[in-house]
């Protein structure tokens, strides 16, 4: 595709615009944009430059007359500015403001990743979280203050431990943890994995065939910000709870990684659960060891209240 400027210089070359070509070139150079340019650079170009130029002014005022029609352009997305480059009058162009936020949103929504999560997690905000009647009560309401302040606090070079919710199913626990990871891409750019945890341990069983357990765990465990929702859904076998919770745990309790979780238990609940294996033996020992880094992971918080699943 020609640019616009080595159009303009063919057809200058082909006709003879006359008195037509020199209107166009007055508005041109009338421009008030044009105008300041050519006054700001007048050191740095010539009469001749000038002249040289005037197919490449002409596509600049022309492209963003077209911008403030809302036609299409050369560069969508971009808009023109004049440059001098060597001596010479040439244009540039630059993303506008409204690409550069669109860009921006993209990487945002790109931050936050999710591993068998329910779609509403993508739109999940605090300002939509519901505190209202018959929604409010004392426990969402103080859940949602620390959630507010993790995030308001939340530096990568300082260690603060993640939120630990539990409550019966449907009181927003999962939204609340969307929630904060879209706010963390928002206002800190950082980027959260989210994953169901029961069905990421069915996933990791499936990977043994493939011998890829290794890279999977360690993208995991890595994340610069985790939640591992529904803690304690199913029975886990003790492969599920020492070599993958426990490993993943591990990990972020030596890196001091942020990290949430769900549960519809409680703590001391989620430990009795993580201490009989299916096969009904009795762990004590190693139940303790993976409550005790998720104690030191995350700080504990009930969510009570109706379900919102059957709200409307």
């Amino acid at each position: 595709m020609k640019s616009l400027s080595k159009t303009m210089k063919e057809i200058m070359k082909s006709q003879n615009f006359g008195s037509a070509y020199e209107q166009m070139i007055n508005q041109v150079l009338n421009d008030p944009e044009v105008a300041a340019f050519l006054k700001n650079n007048a050191q740095k170009l010539s009469p001749q430059a000038i002249e040289r130029g005037e197919a490449k002014l002409y596509e600049y005022f022309h492209e963003k007359q077209l911008i403030s029609k809302g036609t299409a352009t050369v560069a969508p997305g971009y808009s023109p500015q004049l440059i001098v480059n060597a001596g010479q009058i040439d244009v540039t162009y630059v993303p506008t403001k409204k690409l550069i936020e669109q860009q921006r949103q993209a990487h945002i929504k790109q931050l936050v990743s999710s591993i068998n999560m329910p779609k509403f997690i993508h739109g999940a905000s605090f300002d939509h979280f519901y505190t209202e009647e018959p929604y409010q009560t004392e426990t969402r309401n103080i859940a949602l203050n620390a959630a507010l302040d993790f995030v308001d606090q939340y530096s990568p070079n300082e260690f603060h431990p993640g939120l630990y919710l539990y409550g019966r199913f449907g009181v927003g626990k999962t939204y609340l943890l969307g929630a904060i990871a879209n706010e963390l891409a928002q206002q800190k750019g950082v980027a959260t994995t989210m994953m169901h945890f029961p069905s990421f341990v069915v996933e990791m069983r499936n990977s043994i065939k493939t011998n890829n357990i290794g890279s999977k765990l360690d993208a995991v465990k890595k994340a610069p910000v985790l939640v591992l929702d529904d803690i304690g859904a199913d029975a886990m076998t003790t492969w599920a709870r020492d070599d993958v919770l426990g490993v993943i745990l591990e990990y972020r309790m030596q890196e001091e990684l942020p990290t949430f979780f769900s549960s519809n238990f409680s703590m001391d609940e989620l430990q009795g659960h993580l201490t009989v294996n299916v096969k009904g033996e009795e762990e004590p020992v190693k139940a303790s060891r993976i409550m005790e880094r998720i104690k030191f992971l995350s700080r504990q918080y009930e969510m009570a209240g109706a379900n919102l699943r059957d709200k409307g």
